[in-house]
């Protein structure tokens, strides 16, 4: 068992000893739900929960949640930040709190894990005058005896920090201020670990020549642990409070905790990366540990980018022009770009994902499974870049001057690193405006971030009816593909918005025109039947014998929700769902095409009544 393997189990084996659900990663890319691209963060899958729905696992709940977050993809070179990360996490839903938590999760790490507790640092919540929220001095009490019985003397500003809403308090919605009226939210307390590699902080760090400390980020102090304390309810009038269920909400990276137990302040010297970097760099003269800076950021980049990649096709994710497909071919080409410029030769794509199948077959044995699938599109990828990287220097040898915007232009539509661009520039004489790159490409990254959190905040929960409608229509378009087309048809993912409705099957061929219109009106007459949608809960095992299966098995807790639509379809599902077809109103059959072996994709419209 890898060092990785061991924590993860380590973890999860001490809160289910503590009466917590084990229960499994949701898929990267969130199901049935068209709000976010990617699942980003442990608590994410869990959100209606935490609004007081109920589980069916029960109030206390442990898993490592697979989390993949684009908005880091430009931190990546640096010794911390991943792409792909797991986040281990430990909820209670209206059941312990803050004395339950924060001793446990301590002992965890010192007991179970092997940390020295000279090295943990905390922080925690100032309070907030203007807002009535104290400082969380239950918190401060809970660390210091803690600490005490270590023998540390935990002193605030110098083992307890005490920080504001910016750093130690949480909500979907960020800080109090940004939150809406309802909204649930509390303060936080992090654990840090001390790498004992600083004693001020640099000068890109908004505390330049200070004493270091926790939230510096000069890479000295890198957090491993944060306990959420959801207690307040924003009300209409701006004030805050205390919610009648108050819910923990733990979430500690993986890699993270890694580089505290085997003392490494950079992720990639770990031994969840230093094997994949030495197979990358097989064919070259290069080491990890003695290149230099240019060249030490662009083997992190390489080894990031292909095994996030590899984890989101593992996912069902391929290479696109759009949403989720879009980040995975970014990814991929400046892999590509910066392998080539490392001259890693011609076998890495290969050989880097033979080895992550190997890595997570036990934990997410589909990786394992899909290697040949995502070997497959990993080369023709590769094949496909080569041939825009041609048809971007030829709109590049077309240019005259090189501003800001066609540089960023470059960047994003071409795959040109800015750097490439300026170097292939420089060769003809003309100059590139950093600062103008640099401005264009954040405006982007702005509205890109604004139109994320847009979408989060939407939510399928709060989904308008019409989508809710798609979403129902789904269920009785597979229903209808397994009665005329293929009976053992599988679902292999989905996407539902207000305009349309999207659904992947498992099929090796085209539908045939005849079958098209048997399948569209089928779906009309049960919507036309105005058939009854009913919800009932089901063990695991007793869930799938009933719906025939589901190639989400291995991803579902012990308890599930089915929805039966009578006559018509029988499938395991979180819902929501309209209570009769008739709600839906007709549909049609828009478009189909094949996604990728075996996987086709069809879409529903709303047609004319």
């Amino acid at each position: 068992m890898t060092k990785m393997n061991e924590l993860r189990a380590k973890f999860l084996n001490y809160y289910r000893e503590r009466g917590h659900a084990v229960i499994p990663s949701s898929p990267l890319v969130p199901e049935n739900d068209s709000s976010t691209l990617f699942t980003s963060s442990g608590m994410q899958p869990l959100v209606p929960y935490l609004l007081g729905e109920k589980h069916p696992a029960g109030k206390r709940l442990t898993d490592s949640q697979k989390s993949f977050r684009a908005v880091d993809i430009e931190e990546v070179g640096d010794a911390r930040h991943t792409t792909f990360f797991e986040m281990l996490g430990n909820w209670s839903l209206g059941d312990y709190f803050k004395e339950e938590q924060l001793p446990w999760i301590f002992n965890f790490l010192v007991d179970e894990v092997g940390l020295d507790p000279a090295k943990l640092y905390v922080t925690v919540f100032a309070g907030d005058e203007k807002l009535k929220i104290p400082r969380d001095d239950a918190a401060i009490a809970i660390w210091q005896k803690l600490f005490a019985e270590r023998g540390i003397n935990a002193k605030i500003g110098e083992r307890i920090f005490l920080y504001d809403q910016k750093k130690n308090w949480w909500s979907r919605s960020g800080e109090p201020a940004q939150m809406p009226a309802g909204e649930p939210g509390g303060p936080d307390s992090e654990i840090f670990y001390d790498f004992g590699t600083q004693l001020q902080c640099h000068e890109k760090s908004q505390w330049k020549n200070k004493q270091c400390h926790p939230n510096c980020d000069c890479g000295r102090f890198v957090e491993i642990a944060n306990s959420v304390f959801m207690q307040y309810q924003k009300q209409a009038d701006g004030s805050f409070a205390t919610l009648q269920q108050k819910n923990v909400d733990y979430g500690g990276g993986l890699e993270r905790l890694l580089m505290a137990v085997e003392n490494k302040n950079d992720v990639f010297t770990t031994s969840a990366f230093a094997p994949l970097i030495e197979i990358l760099l097989a064919e070259t003269k290069l080491s990890y540990s003695a290149a230099n800076p240019l060249e030490k950021k662009s083997i992190r980049i390489v080894a990031d980018h292909i095994r996030a990649a590899v984890m989101l096709m593992s996912d069902g994710v391929l290479p696109s022009n759009k949403e989720q497909g879009y980040i995975l071919r970014r990814l991929l080409r400046r892999a590509i770009l910066m392998a080539d410029k490392l001259q890693l030769g011609d076998a890495w794509l290969s050989a880097a994902a033979d080895f992550l199948s190997q890595q997570y077959a036990e934990v997410y044995p589909q990786v394992k499974t899909q290697n040949e699938l995502i070997k497959a599109e990993l080369e023709k990828e590769a094949k496909k870049f080569k041939s825009t990287l041609r048809n971007g220097l030829k709109e590049l040898n077309k240019l005259t001057e090189i501003d800001g915007q066609k540089a960023f232009f470059l960047y994003e539509s071409c795959g040109f690193p800015f750097e490439l661009t300026q170097e292939i520039a420089a060769q003809r004489g003309l100059k590139v405006d950093e600062q103008a790159f640099l401005q264009a490409k954040m405006q982007h990254q702005a509205l890109s971030k604004s139109q994320s959190e847009a979408k989060f905040k939407g939510g399928l929960a709060d989904a308008q009816a019409i989508t809710v409608q798609f979403h129902t229509a789904t269920h009785l378009l597979l229903a209808a593909l397994r009665k005329f087309v293929k009976a053992d048809a599988y679902q292999k993912g989905s996407n539902i918005t207000a305009e349309r409705a999207r659904l992947d099957f498992t099929l090796d061929a085209p539908l045939t025109s005849e079958q098209k219109q048997q399948v569209e009106d089928q779906i009309n007459a049960w919507i036309k039947a105005d058939l009854p949608v009913k919800k009932t809960m089901h063990n695991k095992e007793e869930a799938l014998k009933m719906v025939g299966g589901s190639v989400f098995a291995d991803r579902y807790p012990d308890q599930v929700s089915v929805y039966t639509i009578e006559g018509a379809s029988q499938e395991i599902c979180v819902g929501p769902h309209v209570e009769h077809t008739g709600e839906i109103g007709p549909v049609k059959i828009a478009k189909e095409k094949s996604v990728s072996a075996g996987v086709r994709r069809l879409y529903l419209l709303k047609a004319a009544a």
